[in-house]
């Protein structure tokens, strides 16, 4: 269990990648985002102080789109608007920190490239800071949720890494990694690895600590990302008693408190909102530290449960691969 006073890079903002660049403690997570995604986006950079933004081709945000409802034509304002927006307003492309992930019907060598490719012109940017395996399973064009029979393939994962690797030589992308591995799979990518993967991002909250992941992700050295920090609507920690009493204890929001205990932990975070006071709450967790009495006894609430299983995406019951979510995280839970 790492220690309330174990903040090292944390509190400066930032933590090291293994590659010698630097991720941002706080980042601006955009799934589920919706409409107003390129507002919350500039918002976060130009007036709260954001410098990450963590974003996905599988989110539907990364361009802006033409919608039509009602027999009304607009524009949904997207993630690469944001950005252009927070640039011309003054900010350098040099100080952000752009995420985006591969989806998982381009896990094939051959589709990676285009892949990224097309997420940088959806962006509007010429390079991404961060590109991650959005998760470790392969699936057919058009795969329905849950899967249908044959719609979970088989997943070459040391090729793509290899064509991830490339991208990073071309200066495509600084960094790559990994989302919602297991250790039985990231020890698989270590075995063959290049360049290891700077960055595994994964759930991540005191109701579900991930332990057995975060620390295989600190054995070699790679930085852990924790999204749904807040945990999520089917277990809200902002409502958790004990949550609560830190925060009161601490005169701060429930929500300073979960991103403050996650720093504190060792990881950055990605909360997600599209409040503008929010957005600017969330990035107030500098400056102050949760006790270390209260930082363990955040650290042993009871009851942990993984609440994005990936079962819907993954699992087919009747005809397979995976017929439980047990099965998709390897046993490993």
């Amino acid at each position: 269990m790492a220690s309330a006073q174990a903040v090292g890079q944390g509190e400066r903002g930032h933590f090291v990648l293994k590659s010698g660049h630097t991720i941002p403690a706080v980042g601006l997570g955009t799934w589920r985002a919706g409409s107003d995604t390129a507002h919350s986006v500039r918002t976060a950079i130009a007036e709260a102080g954001y410098r990450h933004v963590d974003t996905a081709a599988q989110y539907g945000v990364e361009k802006e789109q033409v919608v039509t409802v009602c027999r009304k034509t607009s524009c949904v304002d997207q993630v690469g608007r944001g950005l252009k927006a927070a640039m011309e307003g003054g900010i350098n492309r040099k100080d952000l920190f752009v995420t985006s992930k591969l989806w998982c019907t381009e896990l094939a060598p051959d589709r990676v490239r285009p892949a990224l490719e097309k997420t940088l012109k959806d962006l509007q940017l010429d390079y991404l800071d961060l590109y991650l395996i959005h998760w470790p399973f392969r699936l057919k064009d058009g795969a329905h949720m849950p899967p249908e029979a044959g719609e979970v393939l088989e997943f070459d994962m040391e090729g793509v890494w290899r064509e991830m690797e490339g991208l990073v030589k071309d200066g495509l992308v600084k960094d790559i990694g990994v989302c919602n591995y297991t250790v039985a799979k990231l020890n698989r990518l270590m075995r063959s690895a290049n360049v290891p993967p700077a960055v595994c991002q994964m759930e991540m909250h005191p109701g579900w600590k991930n332990d057995r992941i975060f620390e295989a992700c600190k054995k070699h050295g790679i930085h852990v990302t924790a999204y749904s920090p807040l945990g999520s609507s089917e277990k809200n920690l902002a409502h958790d008693p004990l949550v609560e009493k830190v925060a009161n204890k601490l005169d701060k929001t429930p929500g300073q408190v979960l991103l403050r205990w996650a720093l504190q932990r060792g990881t950055s975070v990605i909360p997600k909102s599209t409040r503008d006071e929010r957005i600017k709450e969330n990035i107030q967790v500098f400056g102050w530290e949760i006790p270390e009495e209260d930082f363990r006894a955040l650290c042993g609430i009871k009851d942990e449960k993984r609440v994005l299983t990936g079962e819907e995406l993954f699992v087919n019951k009747t005809h397979g691969p995976y017929k439980s979510a047990t099965e998709v995280w390897d046993h490993e839970d």
